[in-house]
């Protein structure tokens, strides 16, 4: 009887100097560090267990692959697997959660540090020589804000939300989440949506991209929230219309927004977000809120944990 065959079709998500554990079963490991939609069907056609962090894993694809029992996800969010066709077809699908919890609240954070200070303008300010022409030992071109005593506003109370409250009380700020957007109600600790984006003076995502989040803020949400608010973005990229976005920022809606994700990614220079990167009040990063050495080595310790579980017959972090 051959070995389990494990392939892990996108190694070079994860950072090359992370180790991964050994699987306490004898198995073929095969990893290949890209893999193209062409080159999908071939790389992982006799595969037991298939890895993957973003790669789409179709029914067309998994109709094609009769020995596949185990997919395991090196990330929180499946919507790359076709989770349906999984469930019906006794394929099992595991991920990853509760990792990036110092991490992305961290990124958070100093996003809003440094667009409340303004810091990148006033790096900006100093490469082109504008402190060096005065005569005085600063100079102020741009207003800086206190982030202890301001307000913010959470969308999504899972462990990402309720890490990125906590650090933000550490340094001062009062925290208030949202309730779901068009809910009858109010469950206890949360107040409405659109109560939330008017009174935050920061609001950040921390909800999962689904039908129903899509576009969560649009042009009439940014209109809600204050002229002085900042938007941070480390949840999903579809979950804030990125056009209405950049209209906001340029027409001065919103004073400022910390993206880390898009829509499609890696994002090009058709990105809305992408062609206006030097607008001064925005701050880009490359999805990397969640890559903290600590995190992604969580990450891979937990990712080979399932592995193993589900070899010994264990139910263990299972989507199916």
């Amino acid at each position: 009887m051959s070995l389990p065959r494990v392939v892990f079709v996108d190694r070079a998500t994860i950072p090359a100097h992370i180790h991964f554990p050994e699987l306490p079963f004898e198995h073929q490991w095969v990893s290949y560090d890209e893999t193209s939609s062409a080159q999908l069907l071939e790389r992982v056609r006799d595969a037991d267990i298939l890895i993957t962090n973003k790669v789409v894993l179709n029914a067309e694809l998994l109709s094609q692959l009769p020995k596949l029992r185990l997919i395991a996800v090196t990330a929180t969010g499946v919507n790359n697997v076709d989770i349906e066709y999984c469930r019906a077809h006794d394929i099992a699908v595991t991920n990853v959660q509760g990792y990036a919890t110092r991490s992305v609240p961290e990124h958070v954070i100093g996003m809003i540090f440094a667009l409340r200070r303004h810091l990148m303008a006033y790096h900006h300010d100093i490469a082109r020589g504008e402190w060096q022409q005065r005569r005085q030992f600063c100079f102020f071109t741009h207003p800086i804000g206190d982030v202890a005593g301001s307000t913010l506003g959470i969308i999504g109370r899972g462990s990402l939300g309720q890490a990125t409250a906590k650090l933000a009380r550490a340094v001062g700020m009062q925290v208030i989440f949202a309730e779901r957007k068009g809910a009858s109600g109010c469950r206890e600790g949360l107040l409405p949506f659109e109560t939330v984006l008017r009174q935050a003076d920061v609001v950040s995502l921390h909800c999962p991209l689904t039908e129903e989040t899509h576009h969560l803020l649009g042009a009439d949400e940014l209109s809600m929230m204050k002229a002085n608010a900042i938007l941070i973005n480390t949840g999903r990229g579809g979950l804030v219309d990125e056009i209405a976005l950049v209209d906001a920022l340029m027409s001065g809606a919103i004073s400022a927004a910390g993206v880390d994700v898009f829509t499609q990614e890696p994002a090009d220079e058709r990105n809305p977000l992408l062609a206006n990167i030097d607008l001064p009040n925005l701050l880009l990063t490359p999805h990397i809120a969640w890559g903290s050495d600590s995190a992604i080595q969580q990450l891979v310790q937990r990712l080979m944990d399932n592995i193993a579980a589900y070899h010994q017959g264990q139910k263990q972090n299972r989507i199916v």
